[in-house]
């Protein structure tokens, strides 16, 4: 029989190597799959690893894509610290994607494009707001966060449907569940001319900055990370498991809700029930595999865009399934909990 015996000092380099490491097993799986596929596994690798980064306009597609997997890989990183589970980030992107398009709705052709401030702040309040249901259940009822968090993915999503297919219907949509364009002072501007990139990936770069300073350089963060850590300790020092509780909860919450108002305004520009992409459980493995550092999330959430744009080419352009990026994902993702379990662990022979 073979058993798992915890090492007593894990290497570590190798713990930092292990997404890198993680990532080549994710290739030769994808190799495999291909082979068995009857495609050409050089084509389809290509699909994923040199289209998205080979001209200009692919980059900014990259980083277009990147956008909202930073900002909430961020806000799942703090929680995941802080030892709260929150799985819910899809709800709370997708209610962002409500409160700041429903406040771009009221927006006209003659409106200032000030707008968008108040746009994005609607966003995150009810990103907020989303999460905050989940910390009060938590703190109020001891719900287990992970349930609560990952129902209500589906109740926002029921609730994007209803004002889509009711309300906000667009009269002139030729019946389809869609709301009205956005009028353009409501819409992003672009960053780079001849490109869909927008304004919202800088502000995911000055999030990283601010979240990576919050963690690492002050005394609140300090105590979300103790009392993951150990909770014993924090009680000890003083520290507030409940207001730590609440505060990573709005954090996360606040940034999906960024997101998603980032999303509706800028690539989409109308809601639809297709807003949801996916991203709120991507980012937990983006989270994972940039090793809950602010930096590292940054790299990850463009390695997943890679599989997402990858993924929508090999569906054209080789006939595959789209399923194929949440394949990659997920070789990614158990690639990376193998890795670490066996840093963590080596493998003995039991009698």
């Amino acid at each position: 029989m073979l058993r798992l015996e915890p090492r007593a000092t894990p290497s570590r380099l190798m713990v930092w190597l292990s997404p890198l490491l993680a990532l080549g097993i994710t290739v030769v799986f994808g190799i495999g799959i291909f082979l068995v596929m009857g495609k050409n596994p050089w084509h389809g690798l290509g699909m994923f690893f040199w289209e998205p980064v080979k001209s200009a306009y692919n980059l900014s597609e990259l980083a277009l894509k990147a956008t909202p997997l930073i900002l909430i890989g961020l806000g799942l990183a703090a929680c995941y610290r802080s030892n709260v589970w929150n799985i819910g980030a899809e709800g709370q992107y997708i209610v962002g994607a409500i409160c700041g398009g429903g406040v771009a709705l009221l927006a006209s052709d003659h409106t200032s494009h000030a707008i968008v401030v108040p746009i994005l702040l609607a966003g995150v309040l009810g990103g907020m707001a989303w999460a905050a249901l989940v910390a009060l259940l938590r703190d109020r009822f001891n719900a287990n966060e992970i349930l609560v968090s990952l129902m209500l993915v589906y109740v926002a999503q029921y609730l994007l449907d209803y004002l889509v297919y009711g309300p906000w219907k667009d009269p002139e949509g030729y019946n389809f569940p869609q709301t009205r364009l956005f009028a353009d002072p409501a819409l992003l501007g672009h960053l780079v001319e001849g490109t869909r990139l927008n304004w919202g990936f800088p502000l995911a770069l000055l999030a990283v900055a601010l979240v990576w300073v919050f963690l690492f350089r002050s005394v609140r963060g300090f105590a979300l990370q103790v009392g993951g850590l150990a909770p014993g300790a924090a009680r000890y020092a003083g520290f507030s498991a409940r207001q730590s509780l609440w505060t990573v909860l709005l954090l996360s919450g606040g940034f999906a809700g960024l997101a998603g108002a980032l999303d509706a305004i800028g690539p989409l520009q109308q809601l639809t029930p297709q807003v949801s992409q996916g991203y709120g459980f991507a980012a937990i493995i983006v989270a994972f595999v940039g090793r809950l550092n602010p930096v590292g999330v940054v790299l990850s959430a463009v390695l997943m865009a890679m599989f997402y744009i990858g993924g929508e080419l090999a569906q054209s352009r080789l006939g595959l399934p789209n399923a194929m990026t949440g394949v990659f994902q997920g070789l990614l993702l158990f690639s990376l909990l193998a890795c670490d379990t066996l840093i963590a662990h080596r493998v003995r022979l039991a009698r």
